[in-house]
């Protein structure tokens, strides 16, 4: 079974996530709290971790993982950023929205998209999210927790725990924001383009 941690969702207690950032350092898997609900979590390069996510949400290999970052300044290693992608970005974040961007050399290959090498940027306006991805020290690598089957992410620590605590080396306890999953917008060529309408108000783009 996993380790149920509960954040305080303002304050997360500093030596909880410290015990939280060390599961993702030792190459576990971790449920956790967004703005737009629960997401799944491992450190980059874990292939393992990787490979757990795929299995529990069921996805094939063409689906575009997401680095969750603190702020900006941790998408330019990863991502290849246009000027009209730079301002969209800057002007929605952080909030619950996704970007697809072509990946740099730097980022693995097993994170990126098999045919397009693309890849999924978030910047969560959530503390808890904010408080695990500021103590790893760098971007963390995440996937929007679905069921198969279902449309919505999963709103509730308890609900995880209790059918797929088993699978998952911590969940943690916190509220969500939206509840809803959030808004998926590509952004490789100059004009976005929305791939899956959530949380984030189009009408903003």
């Amino acid at each position: 079974m996993s380790r149920y941690i509960e954040l305080h969702p303002v304050n997360p207690q500093t030596r909880l996530v410290e015990k939280v950032v060390d599961t993702l350092r030792d190459g576990g898997l971790v449920a956790y709290p967004t703005d737009s609900g629960y997401a799944l979590a491992c450190a980059p390069g874990n292939k393992e971790g990787l490979d757990r996510i795929r299995t529990i949400r069921q996805l094939d290999g063409k689906h575009n993982f997401t680095f969750v970052c603190a702020d900006f300044a941790q998408v330019g290693p990863l991502a290849i950023v246009g000027n009209n992608a730079f301002r969209l970005i800057k002007r929605l974040t952080p909030g619950p929205w996704t970007f697809i961007l072509k990946g740099t050399k730097d980022v693995p290959r097993m994170t990126l998209n098999p045919k397009k090498h693309t890849l999924g940027v978030r910047i969560p306006d959530h503390a808890i999210t904010q408080s695990l991805v500021a103590e790893f020290g760098a971007p963390i690598l995440s996937s929007t927790f679905i069921r198969p089957g279902h449309e919505e992410p999963e709103t509730n620590g308890w609900e995880v725990e209790e059918s797929l605590g088993h699978l998952i080396d911590v969940v943690i306890e916190g509220p969500v924001g939206h509840g809803e999953p959030t808004t998926v917008v590509d952004l490789t060529d100059d004009v976005p383009e929305v791939l899956r309408e959530g949380a984030g108000d189009v009408s903003l783009l």
